[in-house]
């Protein structure tokens, strides 16, 4: 079992770990190749839904890293793979709503769950 000193070090290095991406993104600027464009929306919404279901785990104190990071992966690689394949049959631009909406309502089931968690409101 974890102590509360370790859980927290995992969630300084987290914070951590975004501030440098934060960072280099911004120092950098990376360009997006054009390929990949129609899907980078998808997948970013994808990640936050993953973000901030981590937070809501986190907070109820049962966060598994290991989960976290394939929730991670896999909810931004399935939300490629639908647009993907939207694309393929004519239809991205549905299918793209279709996701959005979808982890949209999770996003903010997560949230009202963090909100009222953190704020008892």
């Amino acid at each position: 079992m974890k102590t509360v000193a370790t859980k927290r070090g995992y969630a300084l290095y987290a914070v951590l770990a975004l501030g440098v991406g934060i960072a280099v993104g911004v120092i950098f600027s990376p360009q997006v190749p054009d390929v990949v464009q129609p899907y980078l929306p998808i997948a970013v919404v994808a990640a936050l839904d993953a973000v901030f279901g981590g937070l809501r785990a986190y907070l109820d104190e049962i966060f598994d890293a290991k989960v976290f990071v394939v929730s991670f992966t896999f909810n931004v690689l399935v939300a490629a793979l639908i647009v993907w394949l939207g694309d393929q049959l004519g239809v991205g631009t549905q299918l793209s709503t279709a996701v959005v909406v979808v982890l949209g309502i999770r996003i903010f089931g997560n949230a009202s769950a963090l909100r009222r968690r953190l704020f008892g409101a």
